[in-house]
């Protein structure tokens, strides 16, 4: 494989832990088809007239999981704050002594500095959905990324996710390299769709370290 001049990464789902903080956040239990049938509200949503990230979760769980809709605005609001997963700032702490470490997140700029502080670390460029305009997986989200970074679309260029199905699916059309992560939920698309795949964020910061 091409060794990396860029690392980005999806966020809810590959580096925060999307449906623990979730089921945490509504305080109801959250199994796997319910939290399903939020994030795939949430990705039909996405797709319609733009609204903040905050919004699409307060219309999913008001829609899906009949919330209160003013408990679901601040679940929304506070998206950020949901844990990530264990293994992601040691990982980080790693990767970013290797290679740049970028966000390319649907999501809101606000949430990024909770993120960012639960991973103990900056990550550059961090390009979101609410100041893109647009959620992935449409191409403005990594073009953004490219202009913020100077580095062309290719396969020394890694993106990073748990969802195969939508945000590698656009990598891959960009020629970027794409790395899959196995978190619980992952959905892992088509094999055609993913050139390495990796059980967390701590086994690939092993193989940056010690393969490429």
């Amino acid at each position: 494989m091409t060794p990396p001049r860029l690392l980005t990464f999806d966020l809810f789902g590959t580096v925060v832990d999307w449906r623990a903080g979730l089921a945490e956040a509504v305080g109801l239990p959250l199994d796997e088809a319910a939290f399903e049938r939020v994030i795939d509200f949430q990705a039909f949503d996405e797709q319609k007239a733009f609204r903040p990230y905050a919004t699409i979760v307060e219309r999913s769980l008001v829609s899906v999981l009949g919330i209160a809709p003013a408990q679901a605005r601040t679940i929304g609001a506070r998206a950020g704050e949901w844990p990530v997963f264990a293994d992601a700032p040691a990982a980080f702490a790693r990767l970013l002594a290797r290679v740049p470490c970028g966000a390319t997140t649907n999501s809101d700029i606000a949430h990024r500095p909770a993120i960012e502080r639960q991973l103990g670390c900056a990550l550059t460029p961090w390009i979101c959905a609410g100041e893109v305009g647009a959620y992935k997986p449409d191409a403005r989200i990594w073009e953004a990324a490219a202009r913020a970074t100077g580095i062309a679309f290719g396969p020394d260029w890694w993106h990073v996710s748990a969802y195969a199905d939508y945000d590698l699916a656009t990598a891959r059309k960009l020629g970027l390299t794409t790395i899959l992560v196995r978190r619980p939920h992952h959905r892992p698309g088509t094999p055609d769709l993913v050139d390495r795949t990796f059980e967390d964020l701590a086994a690939l910061a092993f193989a940056i370290e010690h393969e490429i």
